[in-house]
């Protein structure tokens, strides 16, 4: 028996705690395979909270073999710093669920002759600028302004669109109407970030989330999306439909558009989750990426389809091609509004459960109903923790409280979700004043 055949096999993920709170069956996947899950988690993460979970034999972190933090996603340091656990394991696949790791682990997927996207997909897909650059002819015009050039920062058209190209979670992103707005914006940003200058692009927003198998696109979906930016001059996601329901041309258009894209990257294996505008019907990239999508989109999938996703992306790490059945239900994500400043006491509901996700580490297990079952609330879920201020929503860290909607196929998603929405109650104090603060003390 050789050397390899006798270290424990292990896959790595590389996440952050709320992505493996959200996927947390990549690791009971993994384990159930008789794998070791091995995770690597950023400097956001709360290392405390989430060895707590792993030391709670109820939780499914609890399945996590091991965990290393690391200061930042730097290929080189990530590389260093499993270098043990490429000794002591057979590791036979490695995920991304944080997109600050897509290229770490594109990178070490290669080294170790692993599936993976490939590591000029890879750094194409965390790199917004070079998204602009080399898929300039599937996204809006646009312009790049380097730190030392951004005093001269312009656009050509207004209203036009102005976003950080290194955050996420739409942090920054801004709609500016004229040349003293996109002034003024520049200044919120830091010193040392570039800046993308946009076309805004008029229509409805959609993502597609890909299974792509050694180049082939094995499944695709496509996820209506909803935000902020007919109230505001941000572009917070406050909903998502899977599968949107969009005449059948619409569908074929985007899923054909996202596979000319992962076509001309290269990609080779694993999900992928690229966002689109349809303008005119005719889809417009506003940026991919690859890693799985954010939010309760996978929920959604899974109640949608009636299989959840996640072993599905651990096949494609192990190099298996995955086979994923096709909707016969929708889901919905909706955000429910809160009072932007006041005091989080607490979120209730009497149709669905209320899950504390940010508290537990884990979203909740749903399971998916029949084809022809009513619509209902599948779940409440709370991202902030009791006493939090209830922010404004400029990104998605203002966001509160969501409620997860199981449709039957030909049921209106907005009409048909109203009402489980109109049922969660954000229950909300407002903060004590200084004055009150010091009485109370």
């Amino acid at each position: 028996m050789n050397r390899q055949s006798e270290r424990p096999p292990a896959v790595i993920v590389m996440s952050d705690l709320p992505a493996l709170a959200r996927q947390h069956r990549l690791i009971t996947d993994i384990a159930e395979r008789g794998m070791a899950p091995l995770v690597v988690v950023g400097p956001v993460t709360d290392l405390p909270r989430l060895t707590g979970h792993m030391a709670d034999s109820t939780h499914p972190l609890s399945r996590i073999a091991t965990v290393r933090q690391l200061p930042d996603a730097a290929v080189d340091g990530v590389l260093a710093s499993v270098q043990d656990w490429i000794a002591d394991y057979d590791v036979r696949g490695v995920i991304c669920s944080g997109e600050v790791f897509v290229d770490p682990v594109g990178v070490l997927c290669e080294v170790l002759g692993l599936p993976g996207a490939g590591t000029w997909a890879a750094r194409v897909c965390r790199n917004k600028v070079m998204q602009r650059v080399i898929l300039r002819d599937h996204g809006p015009v646009s312009r790049a302004f380097a730190p030392h050039e951004r005093e001269n920062a312009s656009s050509e058209v207004y209203p036009c669109v102005v976003k950080p190209a290194g955050r996420m979670f739409s942090s920054g992103v801004l709609r500016v109407d004229d040349d003293a707005e996109l002034r003024a914006s520049l200044a919120a940003y830091e010193p040392d970030e570039t800046i993308l200058v946009e076309e805004l692009v008029v229509g409805p927003e959609f993502s597609v989330e890909a299974l792509v198998h050694q180049g082939e696109v094995v499944w695709s979906g496509v996820t209506a999306k909803l935000t902020n930016e007919d109230s505001s001059r941000y572009f917070t996601e406050i909903g998502h439909t899977s599968p949107a329901k969009l005449p059948l041309p619409h569908t074929d258009a985007l899923v054909s558009a996202n596979a000319a894209i992962l076509k001309a990257l290269r990609f080779d294996s694993g999900i992928t989750h690229a966002e689109f505008r349809l303008r005119d019907g005719q889809p417009v990239l506003m940026e991919v990426a690859a890693r799985l999508p954010g939010d309760a989109i996978t929920m959604l999938w899974h109640l949608a389809t009636g299989k959840p996703i996640e072993p599905a992306i651990v096949d494609l790490a192990l190099g298996i091609r995955p086979d994923y059945p096709v909707p016969a239900r929708r889901a919905v994500q909706r955000f429910v509004e809160h009072t932007a400043g006041a005091r989080l006491a607490d979120v209730r509901c009497e149709s669905a459960p209320v899950s504390w996700i940010g508290e537990d580490g884990y979203w909740p297990t749903v399971e998916p109903s029949g084809a022809d079952a009513p619509a209902r609330a599948a779940s409440v879920m709370v991202g902030l923790a009791p006493g939090a201020t209830l922010g404004a929503l400029h990104d998605s860290s203002g966001r509160c409280a969501s409620v997860v909607v199981d449709l039957p196929w030909e049921a209106d998603p907005d009409s048909a979700t109203t009402p489980f929405a109109d049922q969660v109650e954000v229950v909300a104090e407002e903060p004590a004043t200084p004055e009150r603060a010091d009485s109370a003390g």
